[in-house]
């Protein structure tokens, strides 16, 4: 375990942080080979997004220089960096001169099932539906209950993962991960624009197919769509991608465009 906060290793916070008290601030989740955090600038950016349309202060030099230097200190495993407004006095008006809080925390690389990316796995249907906010679309702000209700709903190891829905029944991503599927060759994934976080192994998929020449769609996805798609998959930036092989009584094969980009991403351990 490695905990830094401002820099410095400690395991303590404010009790006043507006993270705490209204999740008032977002994170990133980065996976850490050898000392190095990987989709580096992809997490930057996404943060730098956040820190704009939250307007939370955000020194990028500051950020990445303590991130590198304690990603070198872990080694392996998973760093996870959380920004908050800091401080505040009660009340949901956030102070002028507040100053933003650093917490980086480190953790093994999760053991997940090898057979998750070469078999695929089975995904639950949640019945926790996403609420939409278009200010908040996209972002991995620290409000996070509807992944928490929606993980609660299973506990049976068969499933892998849930499916989450927006409120007019649209699929949108899993719990905690990005969603794909193919049709007719096409690679289609889900629009952002009402809920959901756009997740940065996400954006690395979009750009790398595109330029290997595989058509790209980025829209609304019904759920019988997705019963009709020819592929399903999931990704996030720990895992990679695992393939989709079954939901409800509907059940996938492993297909060749999934294979494919599992092995174009493959250079992101080298």
């Amino acid at each position: 375990m490695l905990d830094w906060v401002d820099g410095r290793p400690v395991q303590t916070l404010s009790v006043r942080d507006r993270g705490l008290a209204y999740g008032d601030g977002l994170f990133e989740t980065i996976a850490v080979k050898s000392g190095r955090p990987r989709l580096l600038s992809r997490h930057l950016a996404r943060l730098s997004d956040g820190c704009a349309r939250l307007a939370i202060p955000c020194d990028q030099g500051l950020l990445r220089d303590e991130l590198l230097a304690f990603c070198a200190a872990l080694g392996e495993g998973v760093a996870k960096l959380i920004l908050t407004r800091g401080d505040g006095v009660r009340g949901y008006a956030p102070a002028v001169d507040a100053e933003p809080r650093r917490i980086l925390l480190g953790s093994a690389f999760p053991a997940y099932p090898p057979g998750n990316a070469e078999q695929g796995v089975r995904l639950f249907p949640c019945r926790t539906r996403l609420a939409e906010q278009p200010l908040l679309a996209g972002l991995k702000h620290l409000n996070r209950l509807e992944q928490v209700l929606a993980r609660g709903e299973w506990q049976d190891a068969e499933y892998a993962e849930g499916l989450m829905r927006d409120q007019a029944g649209r699929v949108v991503e899993g719990v905690f991960s990005n969603l794909f599927l193919v049709r007719d060759g096409t690679l289609v994934t889900p629009a952002l624009s009402r809920c959901g976080v756009a997740g940065v192994m996400r954006a690395e998929l979009l750009d790398r197919a595109a330029a290997a020449g595989v058509a790209v769609e980025v829209r609304d996805v019904d759920y019988a769509e997705l019963f009709g798609a020819d592929e399903v998959f999931l990704c996030n930036s720990l895992y990679g991608i695992w393939p989709v092989r079954a939901l409800e009584d509907r059940h996938w094969p492993v297909g060749p465009l999934t294979r494919k980009l599992q092995h174009i991403i493959r250079d992101l351990d080298s």
